[in-house]
């Protein structure tokens, strides 16, 4: 079995971020877009800040995983 470099698990915490940090902008998006019709939807909203909240919290656990990982390399 073959064991990941702290470089290589970087990487993919990286690129785990940088899909979650896609992720939250589209649904950054779709608020903007729900919130100007003329009569958006209170539970398209409630949902989507849910969502956001959960990607920010995502986030926020990966980069501390990211920060290990440089940390060990350094």
């Amino acid at each position: 079995m073959t064991t990941l470099s702290n470089a290589e698990k970087l990487t993919i915490v990286n690129s785990k971020l940088k899909n979650l940090n896609y992720n939250k902008f589209s649904l950054d998006v779709d608020k903007i877009s729900e919130n100007a019709k003329t009569s958006p939807d209170s539970d398209t909203i409630s949902r989507l800040n849910s969502l956001i909240a959960e990607t920010d919290r995502q986030i926020a656990a990966l980069t501390t995983e990211a920060a290990l990982y440089a940390t060990e390399e350094a």
